[in-house]
């Protein structure tokens, strides 16, 4: 009975969760900035799966292009999404290229709360087409479940991903022509563009 106990105990504690998050997010309606930008969403972009913790696996990448590759449609037109940064070409305004820096995961479990926690951390290095940097901008986004009530742990991790990118979505949409650099760059841009 014993030996029993101690092969399921083993068993429950090696349980790993794989998360495969698996969500399109809606084309972004706004107007965007006449300047010609080109995404660089490389390959392990793409492929990016976390490792919040020993026991999870969270796979963002295909999620997490679609939402870059949409909403930077909404900020420049035209956008080119490249896998590359040699790709780029010398015939654009910006090459932007966003990488993952960490994610968190919080459990009900860790947190004492009925909720599943995921935070996604963004660096988005912003350059020149002749390779010039203008910014390293830091990308924080937060998302969580409503609550865990009858939700699987995969289900509920899946679905703390997808508010956390819509986050992201959000936070660039508002915040991306704000930061200081970027706004400099463009204002001394079109200041040149202006002079006789």
């Amino acid at each position: 009975m014993t030996g029993l106990l101690c092969v399921a105990m083993a068993f429950v504690s090696g349980c790993t969760t794989n998360v495969r998050v698996k969500h399109e997010f809606p084309t972004v309606v706004s107007k965007p900035m006449d300047m010609s930008a080109v995404l660089v969403l490389d390959r392990k972009f793409r492929n990016y799966q976390a490792r919040p913790n020993s026991k999870t696996t969270i796979e963002l990448g295909a999620s997490q292009v679609d939402l870059f590759s949409k909403a930077f449609s909404g900020l420049f037109t035209p956008l080119t999404v490249v896998s590359s940064k040699e790709d780029a070409g010398p015939d654009t305004d910006l090459v932007i290229i966003p990488s993952v820096r960490e994610v968190q995961l919080a459990t009900p479990s860790d947190s004492y709360l009925n909720v599943y926690e995921v935070w996604i951390k963004y660096n988005l290095d912003i350059e020149t087409a002749d390779g010039m940097p203008i910014d390293s901008w830091f990308l924080p986004a937060y998302g969580k479940t409503p609550d865990s009530y009858l939700l699987s742990r995969g289900v509920a991790i899946e679905a703390a991903a997808v508010v956390a990118l819509r986050d992201a979505g959000a936070k660039l949409l508002l915040d991306f022509f704000r930061i200081p650099a970027l706004y400099g760059w463009m204002q001394q841009q079109s200041a040149t563009m202006t002079e006789p």
